[in-house]
């Protein structure tokens, strides 16, 4: 009887330390899965963002600048390089558009500096050519590009800017420009079609880039837009210095 007492009495003091060693293999084990579906998580992530930058790479190297575009209601370049605005100018001066913005100006920057540096002529940069000083990105763009075609009620608009900078900007003009059609006018500087791409690593880190700031312009979809007030002025209009109040974005 003694003996059985105490054979009890021992298995009972191994008892917390069977179940705290039988409690540290399954904390260590739901780490092991914890830690392993992180890395396939990990995996799948990082392979969704290769395939879709090789996408985007891919569809940005095919754009190419149209012969002969369609004519429409007004033009929008994006600043950013002197070949966008050549081609907007060559755009409206052939009257593929009845007026042209551009977007994105230099606050420091003159009308006159403006029209000399794209060359164009000086009546037609006077009669049809009205500056937005007020974006400093392309949301900003997007925001003043829509209040200026809203005032002018245009219907089709030509958006002239770079291939590499075109499917982000048509995410954010298409927000908001819901009444009117873009048509894509890419300017290309570099071929890239081919793959020509991937031997260049400038080109490389343009695209890479830019599709790391297209995949944050998706994401934007999903958080509400501010509203933007009402009578802001966002345009200096080809007529003169004086600027255009435009109504503010429908909420």
């Amino acid at each position: 009887m003694a003996m059985d007492v105490r054979d009890s009495t021992g298995t009972a003091g191994q008892l917390p330390v069977v179940v705290a060693r039988w409690r540290g293999h399954r904390r260590l084990s739901h780490l092991r899965t914890a830690l392993r579906l992180s890395a396939v998580s990990l995996f799948v992530l990082a392979t969704v963002f290769a395939g879709g930058f090789g996408w985007f790479a891919s569809k940005v190297s095919h754009l190419t600048t149209p012969a002969n575009p369609a004519k429409a209601d007004a033009i929008i370049v994006l600043t950013g390089g002197q070949s966008r605005l050549d081609a907007a100018m060559e755009l409206l001066a052939s009257g593929k558009g009845e007026r042209l913005l551009i977007s994105g100006v230099h606050p420091s920057a003159s009308r006159r500096q403006l029209q000399a540096a794209t060359g164009g002529d000086k009546k037609l940069f006077s009669c049809c050519v009205d500056i937005d000083r007020a974006a400093l990105d392309t949301i900003g763009n997007a925001e003043e590009s829509a209040k200026w075609v809203e005032n002018h009620a245009y219907g089709t608009v030509i958006l002239v800017t770079n291939n590499y900078h075109m499917p982000r900007s048509l995410l954010e003009m298409g927000r908001l420009l819901h009444g009117a059609k873009l048509e894509p006018y890419p300017v290309v500087n570099s071929n890239l079609d081919n793959g020509n791409w991937l031997t260049k690593p400038r080109a490389v880190r343009v695209l890479f880039t830019e599709y790391t700031k297209y995949l944050l312009a998706l994401a934007r979809g999903i958080i509400p837009m501010k509203p933007t007030p009402d009578g802001i002025a966002l345009a200096e209009t080809a007529a003169g210095a004086e600027p255009v109040s435009l109504l503010g974005a429908s909420p």
